[in-house]
């Protein structure tokens, strides 16, 4: 089985077999106008086949799979957005890893990026446990949201142009959706920098003219009607930069630490 079908029992599956399926381009522009919530943008995104050497590469995964997760079932569909539906604080990153948000159906998940990830976010009150191990696994996100910028695992980590662009509707109206509450926008990584800003302008937010050059703990003022909102860079917590020390538990849990005050959200809860 290369995916797990919408509506069998997934835990979390947004989907149901009666959510409609984007197979092209245009259709992900009609459907993801027409989420209306959150949770039914969701939905929407994790069973869109508009890209196929995405598609082809996340069931591949999911067929093969990695020798440590032999006996496991893949999810091998595109990774929706998760967290509150009406999040003080929104994190952006790149896309789901293969053996990660592409086998568990949550983002950052199941991979030692999510391992670091999620251990911040509890420990500055965003998340109610440490660790996100599997849809299902009692973790919830405290006023906030993650998504990200394209919703299947690319081969290499990278996606193409016209994939970044197929995806970038879903994006944009996730941010949508949630920007009436939202007050600080967190990207991991500058490709995140680089996507969020054309769709957070879509979605409504009032941006400087210029984007500023990406780096961790980088704050720009961005606006939301008449709601103050900080945009902030945060370094990826990719196992290259955990390991090497670019990133360290600290810098991780002073960005989110300081997201959390911004947003109005006690730490450490």
């Amino acid at each position: 089985m290369s995916s797990v079908p919408p509506g069998s029992g997934w835990p979390e599956d947004p989907a149901t077999a009666a959510t409609p399926v984007a197979h092209d381009p245009d259709d992900v522009v009609a459907l993801a106008a027409g989420g209306d919530t959150p949770a039914e943008l969701a939905a929407r995104q994790s069973v869109c086949r508009a890209c196929p050497r995405l598609v082809a590469w996340r069931e591949e995964v999911a067929d093969v799979r990695r020798r440590a997760f032999a006996g496991e079932t893949y999810w091998g569909r595109p990774v929706p957005g998760w967290g509150d539906d009406e999040p003080r604080v929104l994190i952006v990153g790149l896309a789901p890893a293969a053996h990660g948000g592409n086998r568990t159906g949550r983002i950052f998940t199941g991979d030692r990026s999510g391992d670091w990830l999620f251990a911040s976010l509890h420990r500055t009150g965003l998340a109610a446990i440490p660790t996100s191990v599997r849809a299902g696994d009692g973790q919830r996100l405290i006023g906030a949201r993650v998504m990200a910028a394209v919703r299947c695992a690319p081969p290499a980590n990278k996606p193409t142009p016209q994939e970044r662009a197929t995806c970038f509707p879903w994006l944009a109206r996730e941010l949508e959706l949630v920007a009436p509450g939202a007050r600080v926008v967190v990207t991991l990584g500058g490709f995140a920098w680089q996507a969020a800003w054309p769709a957070l302008r879509q979605a409504g937010f009032a941006l400087p003219r210029s984007r500023p050059p990406f780096g961790h703990g980088t704050e720009v003022e961005i606006a939301y009607r008449d709601a103050p909102v900080r945009l902030i860079g945060c370094y990826h917590p990719s196992q290259q930069n955990t390991f090497t020390g670019r990133v360290t538990e600290r810098m991780l849990d002073d960005v989110f630490a300081r997201a959390a005050a911004l947003a109005g959200l006690a730490t450490g809860e």
